[in-house]
């Protein structure tokens, strides 16, 4: 059955009223501390005795002044810069929205989910097939993301591929992004000359460069390296421009095991955070207190295809692995969780999904991407999935809330006069106050009886998911901003500001 869309019928509690779960992470430990120690050493010495290769001038002056050298064609890291980086850099790094009640405090044990991927395919529902996504298609996947509650961020999920200009393309979707959700977003930059027209957009946005300086609710993701060590020189430019910018840098790299990295977990963890110390080192010699927060993407493939298995539970240890050597050095960090190879919400995506989102958030992941939505092993996105899985990742936070141990929760008073009485806890005063504050309903998920459900469409999970989106995208047009900056590029780039 085509998953087309209908007008959406929601519950009583609407995705826009649920709570913003503060869950806390960092209870999972699949290292204990000697294996975190060998990790951690081995990252440093792999930088600062192999090196990278492929260095621009920008990074090659930066790291020599600071104590670096050249060995053949490859440039070594001081040790002191990569301790000083990890030691001495930001351990809370504000990631604002434009609306305040959005705004993320990402290190210690603080967990939050978003999207990512930067897909080039977009789930047509009508047709039951994926097509080019467009700027329109980003646009409506920022809106979406704007009123569900567990999506806390806005990273650029879709590819405008029809806007060729490469400035063009770099501001219409930090521009499509900012003016579809007031949540922080995340977009990036093909060029450094870009950065300035969208750290322009940004302080119009915010009223002024210091406003923005402040708050900003803006960041770039910079793949700086190219596994095996490797170097990237546009996006080293691109990284340092956005320093001086003001913009945050999530340093990121994306290895796959077996292909650019050791075939083994441990290799490939300590390789993958070798390269992204390579970018965080960068930043902290640039600026101490430059916000930069780690990114390392250890991805496994599947060595019977070479194609990446990002639901795979090797996927689930090595980003956790990761995230607790980071949080060993305090170190703010992202990750990559919900990457199914599923090319539908079905229960290969969630149970994909669930596993690496549920551990990385366990291991200490601070930023979880590519949480929601995101289809077909990166390449795609469906926006049914981001409804789904906005119940998913509520699930998964209130699974992680800490929970509350007093004398009033012991509640041994209420079971005395309950053995005593009526023998059952529904109709005391505690449970009906408690029913909304201590539980998180879902919106999408299934909890009727069998006889309700034979009398409905008997419409899967995806399918319900999609009926919501739609309506979703049929009725939310955000008016955050000031007006005539929005009205501008709103205009600039042909973006849809109301139901036709």
């Amino acid at each position: 059955m085509a998953r087309r869309g209908r007008k959406s019928t929601r519950s009583d509690q609407a995705l826009d009223a649920l709570p913003n779960l503060a869950a806390t992470g960092g209870r999972w430990a699949p290292l204990d501390d000697s294996q975190i120690a060998m990790i951690g050493a081995a990252a440093i010495e792999i930088l600062t005795t192999m090196g990278v290769s492929e260095a621009p001038n920008t990074l090659v002056e930066v790291i020599q002044n600071a104590g670096g050298k050249f060995v053949g064609d490859r440039l070594l890291y001081p040790q002191d810069l990569v301790e000083c980086a990890i030691k001495y850099g930001p351990d809370t790094i504000l990631l604002a929205g434009q609306s305040p009640k959005h705004d993320l405090k990402v290190g210690g044990t603080a967990a939050y989910t978003g999207t990512g991927g930067a897909a080039p395919n977009v789930f047509d529902g009508e047709k039951d097939e994926y097509r080019s996504s467009t700027l329109a298609d980003l646009y409506a996947a920022a809106r979406l993301a704007d009123t569900l509650p567990h999506i806390h961020f806005f990273s650029r999920s879709l590819v405008a591929r029809d806007v060729e200009d490469p400035l063009d393309f770099d501001i219409a979707t930090a521009a499509a992004s900012l003016l579809g959700t007031s949540k922080h977003v995340m977009v990036q930059a093909a060029d450094p000359a870009h950065v300035p027209e969208i750290a322009s957009l940004c302080y119009s946005l915010a009223g002024g460069e210091d406003q923005f300086r402040a708050r900003p609710f803006l960041s770039l993701n910079i793949n700086h390296a190219v596994p095996p060590l490797r170097m990237h020189v546009e996006s080293i430019q691109v990284m340092e421009a956005a320093v001086w910018a003001g913009i945050p840098v999530h340093c990121n790299v994306f290895g796959q095991l077996g292909a650019s990295s050791p075939v083994t977990l441990a290799g490939a963890v300590a390789q993958t955070l070798a390269e992204t110390l390579a970018g965080v080192a960068f930043v902290h010699a640039l600026d101490p207190h430059a916000s930069r927060i780690a990114g390392p993407r250890p991805m496994i493939t599947d060595l019977r295809t070479g194609g990446m298995a990002g639901g795979a539970g090797e996927q689930a240890m090595a980003t956790g692995m990761t995230a607790q050597v980071l949080g060993h050095w305090k170190m703010p960090c992202s990750v990559i969780a919900g990457a199914t190879d599923s090319k539908l919400a079905d229960f290969q995506a969630g149970y994909e999904k669930t596993l690496t989102v549920q551990s990385a958030l366990q291991a200490g992941a601070n930023l979880i991407t590519q949480a929601a939505g995101a289809q077909a092993g990166l390449m795609g996105v469906d926006y049914g999935a981001m409804v789904a899985d906005n119940d998913m990742l509520g699930a998964i936070l209130r699974g992680n809330v800490s929970p509350e141990v007093s004398s009033e929760t012991l509640a041994l008073k209420a079971i005395s006069e309950v053995v005593a009485g009526e023998g059952h806890f529904l109709g005391r005063p505690e449970t009906y106050a408690r029913m909304r504050s201590d539980f998180l309903y879902p919106e999408i998920a299934d909890r009727s009886p069998i006889e309700e459900w034979e009398n409905t469409d008997r419409f899967d999970m995806g399918q319900r998911a999609s009926i919501v989106a739609c309506g979703v995208l049929e009725n939310h047009w955000p008016s955050h901003g000031p007006a005539d900056i929005r009205a501008h590029y709103m205009q600039r780039f042909g973006l849809q500001q109301g139901p036709t």
